[in-house]
């Protein structure tokens, strides 16, 4: 889904499959464009529909996150989510503005 002159976003990309993103920091709340996110490897469709189905509920975590200054702008900090079948890693990297995320499957036997 990516060349080799595309960036690629988000935390870790040894993890495969990933997707990685870049969202954008507001306060507390996050915004997600779709031009700072990637997938990285294959997914199954399966696996594909989880990631669809929770992803908004990993923003809501870490919108939470930022409210309760586990994940500090100001700080690098990573932060380690699970729902379902899935592993979120968060960082603002002390970035004041952005979250860096890898969402990757929690077994590698997906």
């Amino acid at each position: 889904m990516t060349s080799s002159i595309s960036p690629q976003w988000g935390l870790r990309h040894d993890i495969t499959p990933c997707f990685g993103a870049r969202l954008v920091q507001e306060r507390n709340r996050l915004h997600y464009l779709g031009d700072r996110a990637g997938l990285y490897g294959k997914f199954s469709p399966e696996l594909l529909r989880e990631l669809d189905h929770s992803f908004p509920i990993f923003i809501s975590l870490m919108e939470a996150a930022l409210r309760s200054s586990k994940l500090d702008p100001h700080n690098s900090h990573s932060i380690s989510l699970e729902r379902e079948r899935l592993v979120c890693e968060a960082d603002t990297r002390g970035s004041c503005g952005y979250v860096y995320i890898t969402i990757y499957p929690a077994s590698p036997s997906i």
